[in-house]
């Protein structure tokens, strides 16, 4: 793909408001399904359950992406 194709790529993703990077994407990911579960993490119907991850992993990617209550209640 000519370099000039994949500018015109990138451009027109950022200008829909698509995530830019790999972590702001988990990020968005973990805070719809946060959002989703009425901010619950654990338990049936919960964030984690709706991503497939344990409890545990969701909440070290949580602490890791600098997710707070605030984004997603």
């Amino acid at each position: 793909m000519p370099l000039a194709e994949l500018a015109t790529s990138y451009e027109s993703n950022v200008a829909v408001g698509m995530p830019s990077t790999f972590r702001q994407a988990e990020s968005s990911v973990i805070i719809d399904a946060l959002r989703a579960a009425s901010g619950r993490i654990a338990g049936k119907g919960g964030a984690a359950e709706r991503l497939g991850l344990k409890r545990t992993t969701l909440q070290n990617k949580i602490r890791r992406l600098g997710i707070s209550r605030a984004n997603y209640c």
